[in-house]
């Protein structure tokens, strides 16, 4: 690929994410976030090594990977912010079907259970929400409740189809 075209994808990626973002992350994490992602595209994985070498930067490989370092270690991004993000770049906002899940593994002690909302587009489930659960095995009524009331929160209540929520639901837990 041209640096030509690596610098125009980039600064469109940027454009688009400081249009949804609304200013609220800086330009230099804005262009991280954007180096990121096009990387991620292109060597489809998150080992960081690979994703400095393969960001369109004039920087070297060393200096990237450090940048993602410290960006990883030190910046929450508001999952609410990420939400509305993917959100708003799905081309289709009408009736959505949702679809919750849930993966659990270990990792050395630790449990890792992470319970998961998405929308599903042209069937793929985009993920939108998530929430860590403090515990092995399945979530109960009142994190499912939890999640879908902050879905509710973030983008109405008049985008869900009921009966398609109930019928994942039921699938999900029945």
């Amino acid at each position: 690929m041209k640096k030509t075209n690596a610098v125009t994808k980039n600064s469109e990626l940027i454009s688009v994410l400081n249009t949804h973002l609304q200013g609220k992350i800086n330009l230099a994490r804005l262009k991280l976030i954007s180096h990121f992602v096009i990387a991620l595209c292109k060597v489809q994985t998150v080992t960081f090594e690979k994703l400095a070498n393969a960001f369109d930067s004039q920087s070297n490989s060393d200096s990237s990977l450090r940048r993602i370092q410290r960006f990883i270690a030190g910046y929450s991004l508001d999952s609410d912010l990420i939400a509305r993000l993917v959100f708003n770049l799905l081309p289709t906002q009408g009736k959505l079907i949702l679809s919750i899940d849930r993966t659990n593994w270990k990792f050395g002690q630790t449990n890792i259970n992470i319970f998961m909302l998405g929308v599903v587009y042209k069937g793929v489930a985009f993920p939108l929400l998530f929430t860590m659960l403090d515990k092995r095995g399945n979530s109960n009524s009142e994190e499912r409740i939890d999640l879908i009331n902050r879905f509710i929160r973030l983008f109405g209540k008049d985008l869900l189809n009921p009966l398609l929520l109930i019928e994942s639901l039921w699938v999900k837990t029945g």
